[in-house]
């Protein structure tokens, strides 16, 4: 019986070992520049990266410089799904954040089908910082998980 209890032990810890889980990220960039001049878009990575590959230790004995090439770490399989800009020629338009909610929703519900579990939603922006920027974005991570 002891026996038993041991190979059953032993065989439940290789199982939960083998069931890491994984991480994905989806952006939405929404512009809020003013009279709808910028791009809105929810970003979808359709390859992996490993950070390892891009990553470098600095120490007292070793302060070598990243020197991880930019095209290394660009990523040009990806999905890109295109949405409203917040504003208009009018001024701020309603009725694209709504279009935007409902495309959103769509993604993220698509997700869930898939088996993705929504861990984590991160939001900034960035806005017009003053007389001549006529810049800015309103960024959202959505972070999921699976097992």
């Amino acid at each position: 019986m002891k026996k038993l209890s041991i190979i059953l032990s032993l065989f439940l810890c290789a199982f939960l070992e083998s069931n890491a889980q994984q991480f994905k990220v989806i952006t939405s960039v929404e512009s809020i520049v003013p009279s709808g001049m910028g791009r809105s878009r929810i970003i979808d990575a359709q390859e992996d990266k490993d950070f390892e590959d891009f990553t470098s230790e600095q120490t007292d004995e070793d302060n070598t410089r990243n020197k991880s090439k930019r095209s290394e770490i660009r990523v040009k399989n990806f999905e890109e799904t295109k949405l409203l800009n917040f504003y208009n020629i009018a001024g701020i338009r309603f009725q694209n954040i709504a279009a935007n909610d409902a495309v959103i929703s769509s993604k993220l519900s698509a997700l869930a089908a898939e088996g993705w579990e929504l861990a984590f939603v991160t939001s900034a922006v960035e806005a017009d910082a003053g007389q001549n920027d006529g810049q800015g974005i309103f960024i959202t991570r959505y972070v999921f998980k699976k097992d």
